[in-house]
């Protein structure tokens, strides 16, 4: 009785000392772990699930213009991209380079497209005022979306991601987000848009967009969205899709961010080549 207890330890311990093994033979190939200079980061691999770098990723902090991810996902889960939405006075509280007029209309596709593109905070308010009836109730709205996606560290005070009590997320949470808005077409397809026009309904006035994120100058990014405010620091969403492998990168107070997420995302890559050898 007791030699087979001790034989069957004996496999057990052989067996579990050849998969450490392996995992140290594994390890060892991997290319060196790169430094990381932001408050947070997560990077996964989408279609694995697999995480493949992360730093302080749980941490809540403000997540700036990365925001207006939810609101677009909000606007068309309740809305029709060929709404036409006519610009209320009360969204018309901070500047932007679209300089809307109250009273001009648009068609919701290209508020969106505005906001997702260049960060037009007019157009995101606009897009909050007419979705929601007022601010409070589409961030109301926003919030409830938060809780049905699970994102148990994310709360939003407002639609654009102005800094202010209350509005945090998490580089985690963020990812999840992102995954769920790129299942929808559009905003896929606005995301990944480097420059585009779009005019009022009546045609009387035209505006040029022209995306703020660099990484669309590399033709395997798919997007996403960049962020600043003083507090958030640079933010930054990216996804890539090369060799059959879908990265996402979420960062937060990015130092460098256009230096820095390149080298992070070929980093990605080669440790899904090296195991997937």
């Amino acid at each position: 009785m007791n030699g087979g207890w001790h034989g069957g330890l004996l496999v057990v311990g052989m067996a579990v000392t050849a998969m450490l093994c392996s995992i140290d033979v594994q390890a060892e190939d991997l290319p060196v772990r790169p430094s990381i200079k932001a408050s947070a980061l997560y990077m996964v691999e989408l279609k694995s699930g697999r995480v493949l770098l992360e730093k302080d990723a749980t941490r809540r902090l403000p997540p700036a213009s990365l925001t207006k991810l939810m609101t677009a996902l909000v606007a068309l889960e309740a809305s029709s991209l060929e709404q036409v939405v006519p610009v209320d006075r009360h969204a018309l509280v901070h500047q932007s380079s679209l300089k809307l007029h109250a009273g001009e209309q648009f068609l919701l596709r290209d508020l969106l497209t505005a906001m997702l593109v260049t960060s037009a905070n007019d157009a995101c308010e606009a897009v909050a005022w007419h979705v929601g009836g007022d601010a409070d109730k589409f961030v109301a709205m926003m919030n409830e979306r938060t809780r049905t996606l699970g994102l148990k560290n994310t709360h939003f005070a407002n639609a654009c991601g102005f800094d202010a009590p209350g509005h945090y997320s998490t580089a985690t949470d963020l990812a999840k987000l992102t995954e769920q808005a790129l299942q929808v077409p559009a905003i896929s397809m606005m995301v990944r848009t480097v420059i585009r026009d779009i005019a009022t309904v009546d045609g009387t006035r035209q505006v040029l967009l022209r995306s703020t994120n660099e990484l669309l100058l590399d033709p395997d990014v798919t997007g996403v969205k960049t962020g600043y405010t003083s507090k958030a620091g640079r933010c930054l969403i990216a996804s890539m899709f090369k060799d059959g492998h879908q990265l996402l990168l979420v960062g937060l107070n990015v130092r460098d961010r256009w230096e820095q997420a390149p080298r992070l995302l070929r980093y990605g890559l080669e440790v899904l080549r090296r195991m997937t050898q």
